[in-house]
């Protein structure tokens, strides 16, 4: 059987966690930032934890990764 491999878009946008959380880029700071407000572009900052729905997707896409 031959190995599966990883997809790369995947291994440079997420992280998973020793527990096995997988942690992403907060979205929605890329431009635009004139009309979001202070509260939100704070709470933007850093990385967030991916739900359980979304975590299954990206697990599947780094298969050793785990």
């Amino acid at each position: 059987m031959p190995k599966m491999k990883t997809k790369a878009s995947a291994k440079k946008r997420f992280k998973v966690t020793a527990t096995g959380k997988v942690l992403a880029g907060q979205a929605g700071k890329r431009h635009g930032m004139i009309k979001r407000t202070r509260k939100f572009i704070r709470n933007a900052r850093g990385t967030t934890v991916l739900s359980d729905q979304d975590a299954r997707i990206v697990k599947s896409y780094m298969p050793y990764d785990r």
